[in-house]
């Protein structure tokens, strides 16, 4: 459980008002190789917070004052701390109850009095599942790339640093923590459902944004591009020089590229760039060589997965 590489031990985080509790938990987890941090309620657990962020939140659901749900969902809406998986630990086990942590932010739930053989094999999946997760957005992250990801119901998940400076702009809530308004999710859950190429979404000073579905990363999670949209002559030229320096093309084997990328006969290139059907293929039978295809539509494929980067 621990990263052997480093030699890091994980740190979870208990919850829980019983001190009885609170021992068990402790001498189970620290016995497995964790470090256990301790809070006695919801109040102590922000608090600690507010020091460090652990691994894992081990959460009792039913405190006195702030109890476990309202606990996680103010955590949850703390950026730096809103990837970090919590366990309800509850003896509510109507369904109402479990839907109510998983609605609050919750990964899963183990009800009590506790069978601490499934709760250290739920804690090793979900210290795993959140390893893999931070890796794989630090690797996205690296790459500068404009992406987000939201859950079924439009709740932003994740993004990547660029694409969240792109939606504070577009995005009313100042210095709070980002949530995508009802109008964005309800039109990235069509986005997604219809097949649609994108989405385009303006604000008051006439900019736009583009929304594009990439895939789905996980039962409930959604990978979405972000990119302010040009207008149609710069994004011509921006994407003529992607595809020119990408593939070492010539200007007009990239313009004649790009156009067949966009469905375009050779005769309707030939009028767009004012130069004959023949000059058109001939230009095409270039791009074929250099980019070692034989055919148009491989062409058109190796073109729209450089112009989706």
């Amino acid at each position: 459980m621990n990263d052997l590489q480093s030699g890091r031990r994980d740190i979870v985080l208990v919850v829980d008002d019983t001190p009885e509790s609170l021992s068990l938990l402790t001498d189970t987890l620290e016995g497995a190789g964790i470090t256990v941090l301790v809070a006695n309620g919801g109040e102590g657990c922000l608090a600690l917070l507010d020091e460090i962020t652990p691994d894992l939140v081990l959460m009792d659901a039913v405190m006195p004052g702030i109890d476990g749900f309202e606990t996680c969902r103010r955590l949850k809406r703390e950026k730096m701390l809103s990837h970090v998986p919590v366990i309800f630990m509850t003896g509510l086990s109507e369904t109402e109850d479990v839907v109510r942590g998983l609605q609050a932010g919750g990964v899963d739930y183990v009800t009590k009095p506790i069978v601490i053989g499934e709760l250290l094999a739920r804690i090793r999946v979900h210290l795993a599942n959140a390893r893999s997760a931070h890796a794989s957005r630090s690797a996205l992250d690296a790459t500068g790339r404009f992406l987000l990801s939201t859950d079924r119901s439009g709740r932003l998940l994740w993004c990547t640093p660029r694409a969240e400076r792109l939606l504070a702009e577009l995005l009313p809530q100042g210095g709070e923590m980002l949530r995508l308004t009802a109008d964005i999710s309800q039109q990235l859950a069509a986005l997604r459902d219809d097949g649609a190429m994108q989405v385009t979404l303006s604000v008051a000073d006439g900019r736009r944004f583009e929304f594009s579905y990439v895939s789905s990363t996980g039962p409930d999670e959604f990978l979405y591009r972000l990119r302010e949209a040009s207008n149609p002559e710069e994004q011509l030229q921006q994407q003529t020089q992607l595809l020119l320096s990408t593939l070492a093309l010539t200007q007009r084997e990239a313009e004649v590229l790009l156009w067949i990328s966009r469905g375009k006969s050779n005769r309707d290139i030939s009028e767009i760039l004012g130069i004959s059907p023949r000059t058109v293929n001939k230009h095409l039978e270039q791009v074929f060589e250099k980019l070692g295809v034989e055919n148009r539509a491989s062409a058109t494929a190796r073109a729209v997965r450089i112009l989706a980067q």
